[in-house]
């Protein structure tokens, strides 16, 4: 049954709990959620709302459906191929499939469709669902009410998982939509690392998502979204992180694609001495928008958080970066930092920066900044008059500008970022693939920040 977003009823909800045999208690939790959805605006805060770019996308021209096709977009042939000795779960549309090396099944490590997981792992994901209320934002109630797929990801207790998991999630090629539930359970004392890549799209064809992490006492996850999307389709994602006594996650967000990228974030510091970092790269042409709020809130005392966001935008395209920080009465000793900062390559780009802190308490650091500024002219002349044509100029200026943000993700992750953000500047494909070509980008990384290799390679031409 395939129906317009702005035509979601209670019947379609309910086609999709008996389609895949679901609980009561989720059918009524489906329903509830559709009912906050119909009443809620676009956006639920007055001070941001006169920015949102949320209307761009037209509920009456997206198509929701129970089932889609399985046809990945031809970009991704080389990527599925380099895949196959990797723990991975595909989502094309609505259709989910699982593999896992010897290593991670040996670690104890579960990956399965969310229909699965809700009667597999019904503890746990009750927790996870419930934990994003539907009267949060009517995107939050949108997914709670109607997602049609997703997957859910579970580490145990004292696993150390060396390999990375992908999420890799594309819109399949019938123009149907995706409303995807997405949930990653890391236990206690356990370490992981989980790379989520976005593909594919097309003409009023969104990947609308809402994921939930939840990581245990004394975890470590590293989780990296990279969204690769084609120019014409919409990607709207809503995060939630829950993090007990501490625990870690570094959370790396590259934007490159799709015509609307609306992301809401929130990060939740419940245990003392839980740490957060979230690092976030977007790079815009055409008349792309991006509109990101970044939330994170300190419950507990000890506790550290980390927002940075960098925005490069050119031509028409344009971001909105709203963040804030709440550190709340517990939540003494604690320290947290944001900042939003976007270099504009056109006279034509545009961005808006809206940083805020609450603060409930005393004896805590907490600062933010924002700044928003078109790329330096004499910086332009002078790198042109050391011989760089002026997209050359303008590259480097953006490769300084990236720098400090770089220094903080692994080798791997600033290779993907250079790698994608090169496709970008010469108009090619977006996708990451271990070819022979990214390898050149690993090589430069492996090599920027290492003093002693340079050393090496010095006394090495002396001898």
């Amino acid at each position: 049954m395939t129906k317009s977003l702005s035509l979601l009823d209670s019947q379609h909800i309910k086609s999709i709990s008996v389609l895949s045999d679901e609980p009561q208690w989720l059918r009524q939790y489906r329903q509830d959620s559709l009912a906050k959805y119909g009443s809620m605006p676009l956006e639920t805060s007055p001070l941001y709302s006169k920015y949102t770019n949320a209307a761009k996308m037209n509920p009456q021209d997206i198509s929701v459906s129970n089932d889609t096709s399985n046809n990945a977009p031809s970009i991704l042939t080389q990527r599925l191929e380099d895949l196959k000795t990797e723990s991975y779960a595909l989502q094309i549309g609505t259709q989910v499939q699982v593999h896992l090396t010897r290593e991670a099944s040996s670690e104890g490590v579960t990956v399965l469709p969310i229909s699965k997981a809700v009667l597999d792992y019904s503890n746990i994901l009750q927790q996870a669902l419930k934990s994003s209320s539907s009267s949060e934002d009517r995107f939050t109630a949108l997914n709670n009410a109607a997602f049609n797929t997703g997957v859910f990801v579970h580490i145990p207790d004292n696993a150390t998982i060396s390999e990375p998991i992908h999420l890799v999630s594309t819109l399949a090629d019938d123009g149907i939509s995706v409303i995807s539930r997405n949930v990653v359970s890391v236990g206690k004392s356990s370490s992981a690392r989980v790379v989520q890549e976005l593909y594919g799209g097309g003409t009023n064809q969104a990947y609308l998502e809402l994921l939930n992490c939840m990581v245990g006492e004394g975890a470590k996850i590293d989780l990296t979204t990279l969204q690769m999307m084609n120019p014409e389709s919409y990607n709207f994602s809503t995060r939630r992180t829950e993090l007990a006594r501490d625990s870690k996650t570094n959370w790396y967000l590259g934007l490159f694609g799709s015509q609307l990228s609306r992301y809401r974030i929130a990060y939740h510091l419940n245990g003392e001495g839980a740490s957060a970092n979230d690092s976030e790269v977007i790079f815009g042409d055409s008349s792309q928008s991006f509109d990101i709020q970044a939330d994170m809130t300190h419950n507990r005392p000890y506790t550290e958080g980390r927002i940075t966001e960098k925005s490069i935008l050119r031509d028409k395209s344009n971001s909105l970066f709203k963040g804030m920080i709440r550190i709340n009465p517990d939540a003494a000793k604690s320290s947290s930092y944001l900042s939003g900062r976007s270099i504009l390559l056109s006279r034509t780009a545009k961005s808006d920066a809206i940083p805020g802190l609450e603060i409930l308490t005393n004896d805590v650091k907490a600062t933010h900044s924002a700044s928003v500024a078109q790329i330096d002219e004499e910086q332009i002349f002078y790198l042109m008059s050391r011989c760089l044509s002026r997209e050359g100029a303008e590259r480097t200026i953006v490769e300084g500008f990236l720098e400090p943000l770089s220094r903080r993700m692994s080798t791997q992750i600033r290779a993907w970022i250079a790698h994608l953000i090169e496709s970008k500047w010469e108009g090619r494909g977006l996708a990451i693939n271990t070819d022979e070509e990214l390898r050149k980008f690993v090589e430069v990384e492996e090599t920027r920040y290492n003093e002693d290799a340079e050393i090496e390679q010095h006394y090495k031409y002396r001898r």
